[in-house]
């Protein structure tokens, strides 16, 4: 077989150009490592070495996965975390290695969202329990980790899933100083609207005093312009 995470490297390399890549770094404020691969580009690499990816085992893939978010690459991790998610049988065990993984090499909002939206939020899916994992993960240290307790619901909460919870982590994350934070979890409230628009603009209407705006002006986005009015009216 060959050394994929070698393979991977030399053709992001060969995709990479200085324009992608300086116009990439204005997505962020924090220094990150690029190498100026457009978004579809990236996706075309990982869906061409995912067919040798899906036949190792789970200790094998979680490896190569481990060694691309390791480099620091943005393009490596939304690779790796792309993998996780279509390899997708999720286990218990697997909980830990998102963890450790968040701790070590989740340091920018992409790739905070790429792993969560989807990886861990099938695996809260499959496994409710862990809901109560990600309020400890709310009141981390770790302002990624606490952005993932909120963007890892993304998806649940678009279907109307786990509003209970939402609401409790969107408590504790309430009045959190950091922007990427208060953007993660007024997210959530967004998706959460969806299905269940009364419940939120109620939740909303109750915190909006102290709820900071950045959170309020996301969470009220997909609602009625008159419902918007009253949530943003002082």
């Amino acid at each position: 077989m060959r050394d994929v995470v070698k393979e991977i490297k030399k053709e992001l390399k060969k995709n990479a150009d200085a324009k992608t890549r300086e116009s990439g770094r204005r997505f962020f404020k924090e220094e990150v490592k690029l190498y100026g691969v457009r978004a579809a580009a990236v996706s075309k690499i990982a869906r061409e070495y995912f067919s040798e990816v899906k036949r190792m085992d789970k200790k094998k893939m979680f490896a190569v996965c481990e060694e691309l978010f390791k480099s620091g690459y943005s393009e490596e991790a939304w690779i790796a975390a792309g993998w996780v998610h279509k390899y997708a049988n999720y286990e218990k065990s697997d909980f830990p290695v998102y963890e450790r993984w968040l701790d070590k090499y989740i340091d920018n909002w992409a790739k905070c969202d790429t792993f969560c939206n989807h990886a861990v939020g099938e695996f809260v899916e499959k496994y409710p329990a862990y809901l109560s994992k990600l309020k400890i993960w709310a009141r981390s240290k770790n302002l990624w980790k606490r952005r993932a307790a909120a963007v890892s619901l993304i998806i649940p909460a678009k279907k109307g899933k786990f509003l209970k919870e939402i609401f409790g982590i969107a408590d504790i994350l309430l009045l959190d100083e950091e922007d990427m934070v208060q953007k993660g979890y007024g997210w959530m409230l967004k998706e959460a609207s969806r299905k269940n628009e009364k419940q939120v603009f109620s939740y909303v209407m109750e915190k909006k005093k102290i709820m900071p705006r950045t959170a309020l002006r996301y969470a009220i986005e997909k609602m009625p312009e008159n419902l918007k009015k009253q949530a943003m009216e002082k």
